[in-house]
């Protein structure tokens, strides 16, 4: 089996996320496809967070937080299905997908996935950030990453 990694379709691993998944612009969540995920995966959690926000607002700035149960099987790089089972509060106030919005320039920004060996985490909509790490304890089997930039 292929190591567990996440790409996207609409962006390049370190390449500019287009404009239409920005806050501000369209804020269309990007497509995340996995590939490799191990046999014994139930489900999927994503962060998607600003580090660079540390500057400009004093905290990793949080855009997205996911769950998804019944993830496509591995090695098929099927893409991620459409509609999550349950999502997180962001940091605008908001639960579901939060796009990049940097006040002061260009931003990199972190997609993290977590395949997981449990379907269904406890937890409500609206989650935080900690609360589903807390969750993601002692069930995680493999995690990847995605980096993209973006400047309004």
């Amino acid at each position: 089996m292929s190591e567990f990694s996440i790409t996207s379709a609409d962006f390049k691993e370190g390449g500019e996320i287009p404009k239409k998944f920005g806050y501000k612009h369209g804020n269309e969540v990007p497509l995340i496809i996995p590939t490799g995920l191990p046999v014994e995966t139930e489900s999927v959690a994503i962060i998607m967070d600003d580090p660079d926000a540390m500057k400009a607002v004093g905290k990793v700035w949080v855009h997205y937080l996911t769950h998804f149960t019944n993830p496509p099987a591995a090695e098929t790089g099927e893409k991620m299905i459409e509609e999550p089972d349950i999502e997180g509060l962001n940091d605008f106030g908001e639960i579901g997908y939060g796009g990049p919005a940097p006040p002061d320039g260009r931003h990199t920004y972190v997609f993290k996935a977590y395949a997981l060996d449990i379907m269904v985490l406890d937890l409500k909509e609206g989650f935080s950030k900690q609360e589903l790490e807390d969750a993601m304890k002692g069930h995680i089997l493999a995690e990847a990453k995605l980096t993209g930039t973006y400047a309004p």
